[in-house]
């Protein structure tokens, strides 16, 4: 395959579902589809590699981030050192903010240009996975400032994920929204008579579509909705989606 090289690298993918998944698969399939040739890295239970719609899918062995849900990250740094080397990227990606953030130096070296994407805000994974006490965001802003000097591109997908970096005021910072399937998610596709059938009385509707892990916080919709109830407003919230916080939700 012709065109550039794109190495992906990233951390924390759900096992079978979640937007980080989703992202990666469509950015991939749109390399493929523009003659490029991309190759992503990520962990899972066992190593695997294999030819898909989004190009190369490498899976390395990584250990299991305790209550997450599923979450793997890589952390054996040489034989990852030694799978980039023999790879030979023209670009590197990487969506990580925690054990891969040394690839940024590695890609320097090698005279790769190498981009780092940014999905989330640090210092509130910090504050969810740290220890009690930690201080997340002087701790945040250290590694942030780290990985903007390491990385020759930071792109964040929102503004609240930006706005981290914008304090540091990190000069290579650039803000690419997501986008929307407008197939899947039209005003088209609105049912008045599924709407009729979960709200039963036609109050306001709530809907949480993710996976029941901590970091996604489902229990603030629960709890908007107890506060909407205590309030005597008649709304009713539907849950889609599983996870390890099931059973106490």
């Amino acid at each position: 395959m012709g065109g550039v090289r794109v190495v992906r690298l990233a951390n924390a993918i759900a096992p079978h579902s979640g937007g980080l998944r989703t992202a990666l698969r469509e950015l991939g399939a749109g390399y493929v589809r523009a003659g490029h040739d991309p190759v992503l890295i990520m962990p899972g239970l066992r190593p695997r590699d294999e030819q898909t719609e989004q190009g190369r899918v490498i899976t390395v062995p990584g250990p299991l981030v305790p209550g997450t849900g599923g979450y793997r990250v890589i952390t054996a740094r040489r034989s990852l050192r030694r799978l980039l080397e023999k790879l030979e990227p023209d670009r590197l990606e990487v969506s990580d903010r925690t054990t891969l953030r040394w690839t940024g130096e590695w890609a320097a070296a090698h005279g790769v240009r190498s981009m780092m994407v940014s999905h989330e805000g640090l210092d509130g994974l910090l504050r969810l996975l740290g220890p009690p006490g930690l201080p997340a965001e002087r701790l945040a802003d250290r590694m942030n400032r780290a990985s903007a000097e390491s990385y020759d591109v930071v792109v964040c997908t929102t503004k609240w994920a930006a706005a981290e970096f914008r304090r540091l005021g990190v000069p290579n910072l650039v803000r690419v929204p997501l986008g929307v399937d407008l197939g899947s998610f039209s005003p088209d596709r609105h049912d008045a008579a599924l709407r009729s059938a979960l709200t039963g009385d036609g109050g306001p509707l709530l809907v949480h579509c993710g996976r029941l892990s901590p970091e996604k916080r489902p229990d603030r919709p629960i709890d908007a909705l107890a506060e909407l109830r205590r309030r005597g407003v008649p709304a009713t919230l539907v849950v889609i989606g599983d996870g390890p916080r099931r059973r106490s939700l």
